[in-house]
């Protein structure tokens, strides 16, 4: 098989750039929605095949949310033949800044089924008080 075959894969399909990048990119392999309600931000990450002791959620000074883990690969033997791998593997981490208004030591994370639900209260944000400043002279 040629090399231009071989990177485009198989005759029986069509070449996807993007589909390629999303496979080798960890990153764009973990999609993370974003959702604010009027109680909390709530961040929804799928992570297949992961259990809860492999994934880590952490929030820094910074008021960044960072999610990271592993996807480890599956067990080689002597004589296995792979004829596709298209399951990412490797670690992943992605990170949100997040608003003032999150109560960032209030966090709670839950998983089930490879899905992974983040939630942040929200707090009332006070608005700086505007201040009329009187102008002297003539």
């Amino acid at each position: 098989m040629s090399l231009i075959s071989n990177m485009l894969g198989d005759n029986n399909e069509p070449f996807d750039p993007f589909l390629s990048l999303v496979n080798k990119c960890p990153v764009l392999n973990t999609p993370t929605d974003w959702k604010e309600t009027p109680e909390a931000h709530v961040f929804t990450a799928d992570l297949p095949g992961l259990k809860k002791d492999e994934v880590k959620v952490e929030v820094d000074e910074g008021r960044v949310l960072q999610i990271s883990g592993e996807r480890k690969a599956d067990g080689e033997s002597d004589g296995d033949t792979w004829h596709r791998v298209e399951r990412c593997r490797g670690r992943f981490m992605r990170r949100f800044r997040l608003p003032e208004n999150a109560k960032t030591d209030e966090v709670k994370a839950s998983m089930e089924n490879g899905v992974l639900v983040v939630k942040i209260p929200k707090q009332e944000v006070k608005k700086p008080e505007k201040k009329v400043i009187e102008i002297q002279g003539n």
